[in-house]
């Protein structure tokens, strides 16, 4: 991380005791622990939101779509692998239940502020979703367009070609 030893933890503690004083030292502490918690919990929020861009745009699908090209064998095991599970057991969980909520994580209702920052990523990964579903579809329209003029190029040929 830091690279610090036991050393130079030991000079950062004196130094910060005599700078702060220790009646504050606590109170430095607990506001440090706060902000690391923040800090965390951001980095948490974040990395799910990247979590859900990317099933959003179907990275895990391609990734898993590669698994199976290089090993097809393995992945027809864990095909069979789950199916067996499934059959056996019908009331077992899905393999992400459980997976939504972090329970050590502070209560997002408790802090709008962090409620704010969640929605407007949300709204923004949704927002970008819907302009490349947006830019797909008219370069679907568009590559449409192009086969049905060339369908009738072909037919025009071909009645021309019947006539002489």
């Amino acid at each position: 991380m830091l690279d610090l030893g036991w050393s130079e933890l030991m000079v950062i503690g004196i130094v910060a005791l005599i700078v702060v004083g220790p009646k504050d030292l606590p109170v430095l502490f607990r506001n440090m622990g706060r902000f690391m918690g923040k800090a965390r919990g951001m980095a948490r929020e974040f990395s799910r939101a990247m979590n859900d861009a990317a099933d959003e745009s179907g990275v895990r699908d391609v990734a898993k779509t590669f698994k199976s090209a290089t090993n097809p064998i393995g992945s027809a095991l864990d095909g069979v692998r789950d199916a067996a599970k499934s059959m056996t057991d019908p009331t077992a969980p899905p393999r992400d239940a459980g997976l939504e909520e972090d329970p050590s994580a502070p209560d997002s209702a408790a802090d709008p502020e962090r409620d704010t920052q969640r929605k407007k990523i949300a709204a923004s990964t949704a927002r970008a979703a819907a302009e490349r579903h947006k830019r797909e579809a008219e370069a679907a329209a568009k590559r449409a367009g192009e086969a049905a003029t060339k369908a009738a190029a072909l037919e025009a040929d071909l009645k021309k070609d019947g006539e002489s």
